[in-house]
């Protein structure tokens, strides 16, 4: 073709060529860059053990996702940084994330204290923000980009404990007082915020209503104040140290009510299960995923078994009931989304997030107009016969049981708790 053009110009027209191949090669080039999720987490600090399982979940939807070829072509990268449970470091993370790392996408970090602080910074920039376990967050921001993987429901102080109040007027004789005890912090402040309503909209007479130091290494005393209330009720709100000692103190002194629990972090860790063994028995408390029957989402026994492979070894809980299926379901809810859209335009996630119903290892999953479940699945569960020294027993069903809600309960309450 080039054999009657002068040498020259031969050169000058394959040239031409090669720099036009270049340029429209450029397009598929910069797409070709690693597509960036940033996020705080938790990693070291008083949460750590369910940020670094959070963790290990996400890095699975990762891994899962680039062995499909990514979203949009393009593989997923991970830039996080550990905010220590510390919820002053959040909003430096999250303005280097976004103005230094040039991340694409973002999450949350693990829990209420460590969402709250990154919101301005999210809300200022216009992005979508599926958020982990933090408890009424979007009150006081209306955002209608932010999204919770948490299954709180719609009104969620309030849903949080509907379904303890729901078991516990259903009883015969109902009870008529109710005792109130918040560890002093968001997610146990805004959790027995919510029980007080309802305690005042049912007519249960308030006689103990505290708050103790978060953190706080004593509760014995706290308890012992509790006892001398006597109270049909006891609805507690409190943290993984704080529901530790609090569940020894009532066996060491004895507690006597009809309903015991509530929103106590903690006690649906493995690690924790053990340790208290047969002092959980009776105790009512929330959940989000136990292995019940009524609980066997699609996928959820496959992601589990990666967890537990990849939990080995690393000081996390083995199981990953809890935090991890949901941490997965997250990310699963913001790949779908940017999948549907074909782009990372967030108006267009977020307005296809509030309109669909997701499939996710949880279940389905769908959102009311404030980013919260348009329904509530905050479980109450029993613990039952549950037996000294064995870790293994709460890998399988018939240890906690599904009081609430009715689809996908598994056994009636054993009621009182003690007397």
């Amino acid at each position: 073709m080039f054999k009657s053009l002068t040498h020259p110009l031969r050169m000058f027209v394959v040239t031409a060529m090669i720099a036009a191949a270049m340029l429209f090669a450029l397009p598929a080039n910069v797409q070709a860059k690693n597509l960036k999720i940033g996020f705080s987490m938790a990693l070291t600090g008083p949460l750590a053990g369910a940020g670094k399982a959070a963790l290990i979940a996400m890095k699975i939807w990762k891994d899962d996702i680039n062995k499909k070829g990514g979203l949009l072509g393009r593989k997923i990268e991970f830039v996080y940084y550990d905010d220590a449970t510390s919820p002053s470091k959040v909003p430096g993370i999250y303005s280097k994330l976004l103005n230094v790392d040039k991340v694409d996408l973002v999450v949350s970090s693990y829990g209420t204290n460590e969402i709250s602080p990154a919101m301005p910074i999210i809300m200022r920039k216009g992005l979508v923000f599926m958020s982990l376990f933090g408890l009424a967050v979007n009150d006081k921001f209306n955002y209608d980009r932010y999204f919770q993987i948490m299954p709180a429901g719609p009104i969620p102080k309030d849903d949080w404990s509907r379904g303890y109040f729901k078991l516990a007027m259903e009883q015969n004789p109902k009870p008529k007082s109710i005792a109130l005890l918040s560890e002093d912090a968001d997610f146990a402040l805004s959790a027995v915020a919510g029980a007080r309503r309802h305690a005042k909209r049912l007519g249960l007479k308030i006689v103990y209503d505290k708050t103790f130091p978060f953190g706080s290494p004593d509760v014995t005393s706290v308890m012992r104040a509790i006892i001398a209330a006597k109270a049909d009720l006891i609805y507690i709100g409190s943290y993984p140290g704080g529901s530790v000692g609090l569940v020894k103190a009532a066996n060491e002194l004895d507690l006597k009510a009809k309903m015991f629990g509530g929103g106590m972090v903690g006690l649906q860790f493995a690690g924790i299960q053990k340790n208290l063994g047969p002092m959980l028995n009776g105790i009512v408390n929330y959940d989000f995923w136990v292995p019940e029957p009524t609980l066997n989402f699609p996928g959820v026994k496959e992601f589990l078994k990666k967890y537990q492979a990849g939990a080995k070894g690393k000081g996390v809980d083995p199981f990953g009931h809890y935090l991890p299926p949901f941490a997965y379901s997250y990310l699963q809810i913001l790949g779908d989304a940017v999948t549907a859209v074909g782009s990372l335009d967030q108006k267009k996630i977020a307005a296809y997030i509030h309109k669909t119903t997701f499939k996710t290892v949880v279940g389905n999953v769908s959102f009311a107009k404030n980013g919260e479940w348009a329904k509530t699945r905050t479980l109450q569960i029993q613990f039952r016969d549950v037996k000294a020294n064995d870790i293994a027993q709460f890998n399988k069903p018939g240890k906690r049981i599904v009081l609430y809600p009715d689809s996908v309960k598994s056994g009636s309450i054993v009621y009182p708790y003690k007397q």
